[in-house]
């Protein structure tokens, strides 16, 4: 806000906006703006209330709910490039008239410092700009990312088929990833901690390297088959639908263990190996990843995870945090 606040002086003073005219309609121009910033935010929040139950109509509204400023941030780095470009035009030909000398002349240190004040405002914004694009390519792609990992499909205990994120709120899973023996005696070091794994709401997700290369039918996207999608509670619009929903998450707490076994084995790989692009380590590596209650990525590292240093890190479920974390 408060870079904000800077950007709309510097403009004021760029621009001149002195007279009463000009004033008014940079004013309007800037409400204008903020509001129509605010009533997108609005719209993704509105929209993200059944979180992760459907995909995104538009990652966008999610990445202005995450960077609500990036909008604001663009306009006015455009508009002081534009101002300083104005403004460099004009101080060109001052310059070229100062280093002439004359009557008339203008000083040569004061037009010399105000060209470049101009190139370096424009070196600046638009570097601010570029940068701005970049972020918004790479948070689009992680949120894709969390999106697609909220559509994985488990299978639970009981043999009941759920989406991660129907989890969300009720346990923390760790994936672990890698070869069967590595994954395996990952498992075993767990038990000796089972109690307090539990008490944090830890759920074990295993996923074995090399399971989900078996020939299967191509389909598009990462939603369940229609089988297991109609077992899937739905979150609908009236007070019945969320009621039964409410019911059947209640459900769904006490079919809940330690472990939990993959779906899609394949899918479930081919999104370990894009996260592992992501963070720069090498695909295919041995690693864990620890989610937070609300399906977001908490942590994640190579090898198998240190059990008692995670018993150490994570509360429990009834503590502030927990219920923060939500």
């Amino acid at each position: 806000m408060l870079l904000l606040i800077c950007i709309i002086l510097l403009i004021s003073r760029n621009m001149k906006v002195t007279g009463s005219v000009k004033g008014h309609f940079f004013h309007f121009l800037l409400i204008n703006i903020l509001t129509q910033n605010y009533l997108l935010c609005l719209q993704a929040r509105l929209g993200g209330e059944d979180i992760g139950y459907s995909f995104r109509r538009d990652l966008k509204l999610i990445g202005e709910v995450q960077a609500p400023f990036r909008g604001v941030r663009r306009f006015f780095s455009v508009a002081l490039s534009a101002a300083a470009g104005i403004s460099l035009f004009f101080t060109v030909p001052r310059l070229l008239r100062a280093i002439e000398g004359g009557d008339d002349a203008p000083d040569l240190i004061e037009t010399a410092e105000n060209l470049a004040i101009n190139i370096g405002g424009i070196i600046v914004f638009i570097t601010l700009f570029l940068w701005d694009n970049k972020k918004e390519e790479e948070q689009l792609a992680q949120i894709s990312r969390d999106e697609t990992l909220s559509r994985l499909p488990l299978r639970l205990s009981t043999n009941r088929i759920v989406e991660l994120v129907q989890l969300r709120g009720t346990v923390r899973p760790v994936i672990l990833a890698g070869r069967k023996e590595t994954v395996s005696l990952a498992i075993q070091k767990a038990e000796r901690f089972r109690t307090d794994l539990l008490r944090r709401g830890v759920l074990l997700v295993p996923v074995i390297w090399g399971e989900g290369r078996a020939p299967q039918v191509e389909k598009k996207g990462f939603g369940l088959a229609p089988k297991a999608a109609a077992a899937l509670p739905s979150i609908g619009e009236d007070f019945e639908k969320r009621a039964q929903s409410i019911t059947a998450k209640s459900k769904l707490k006490s079919e809940i263990r330690f472990k939990a076994e993959v779906v899609s084995p394949s899918e479930w790989e081919r999104w370990i190996r894009d996260q592992q692009k992501s963070e720069g380590v090498t695909p295919g590596e041995d690693v864990y990843i620890i989610l937070r209650l609300d399906g977001r990525v908490r942590r994640s590292g190579k090898g198998m995870p240190d059990w008692q240093q995670i018993v150490q890190e994570l509360p429990p479920m009834e503590a502030l945090l927990s219920k923060l974390e939500r």
